[in-house]
């Protein structure tokens, strides 16, 4: 299913109807602040490898192993949709950019730091970058606290909701630059990333980590853009044979996709506080990179 919209934005982009510019905060121009935590933080123990189901507040994202230049512009905004709905946002424009646009799609808890600041990293290694928010519907679009309850919104949110959010926010990545557009989500937003995939977002590749494979629902049976798949061998949220269970319906449908298993590592392991998931971390950038370069002249349907 293809969805048409006519959009409108609050932030940068030029919309059809002409510039409209309300930042909710100014648009920070030069270097973007450093990671959260950044430079002598706590690191995670073995047990709080075990039970961390999603990034928190004390994660934070790896640096890319490739970094083109740093962050010329990163703030915060909000876009509407064709059904009325706002949702909140995050861009990041790179110094120097590598042609290429990425859409990320947070885990269960949206738009929260751990996001804005891993939107930095990928624009430091060259990717137009914008974050979106699921919860504008449910939550508004009003700043939120470490105790904001994901799930009790997560229970209000549709596939419908996802895909028309995220239409609106390629439609602006690709006004402010046109170009290649991956998908890059996390979690809730690792399935849904492999789901835009097949929706009709025109997605040169669709990468998810560690992703519930049920948020693709019907769409798992459906011709797609290429997808990555970057999984927490040992995931406490999605079983082996469940992703076996997925995989498969993807051969039946001859879908291209490449999965990696990174054996032991926990989900959420895409965090720099994680001593030992450091190598794990440079390897899933890594993929990324070499995805993004591969499929960077291609774009679904």
């Amino acid at each position: 299913m293809s969805i048409s919209h006519d959009v409108q934005y609050v932030g940068f982009f030029a919309t059809p109807g002409g510039l409209r510019v309300a930042l909710p905060v100014p648009v920070h121009a030069g270097p973007g602040p450093p990671a959260l935590r950044a430079g002598g933080s706590r690191q995670r123990t073995t047990d709080e490898e075990e039970t961390t189901m999603c990034h928190d507040i004390d994660s934070r994202p790896p640096a890319a192993p490739v970094v083109t230049g740093g962050v010329a512009e990163h703030g915060p905004l909000e876009i509407g949709t064709v059904d009325g709905n706002r949702f909140r946002a995050y861009r990041t424009a790179p110094a120097v950019p590598n042609g290429r646009n990425v859409l990320l799609l947070p885990d269960v808890r949206g738009l929260h730091p751990f996001y804005a600041s891993l939107a930095r990293r990928f624009a430091e290694a060259g990717f137009h970058t914008l974050v979106m928010d699921y919860y504008g519907r449910s939550a508004g679009t009003g700043d939120r606290d470490d105790s904001f309850d994901g799930y009790a919104h997560l229970a209000l949110l549709q596939p419908l909701h996802v895909e028309t959010d995220a239409a609106a926010a390629a439609t602006a990545i690709r006004a402010w630059h046109p170009g290649p557009l991956f998908s890059v989500g996390f979690c809730l937003g690792g399935g849904y990333s492999w789901r835009l995939g097949a929706a009709g977002l025109g997605l040169a590749g669709a990468i998810g980590f560690y992703g519930p494979p049920r948020f693709l629902g019907d769409r798992a049976a459906e011709p797609s853009a290429p997808l990555l798949m970057l999984l927490a061998g040992a995931d406490v949220v999605t079983t082996p044979e469940e992703y076996a269970t997925l995989t498969a319906a993807f051969d039946r449908t001859e879908k291209e996709y490449e999965e990696h298993v990174y054996d032991g590592a926990p989900h959420s392991f895409f965090d720099d506080s994680y001593d030992r998931w450091q190598e794990a971390c440079a390897d899933a950038w890594h993929r990324i990179l070499g995805f993004t370069a591969r499929h960077g002249g291609e774009a679904a349907a």
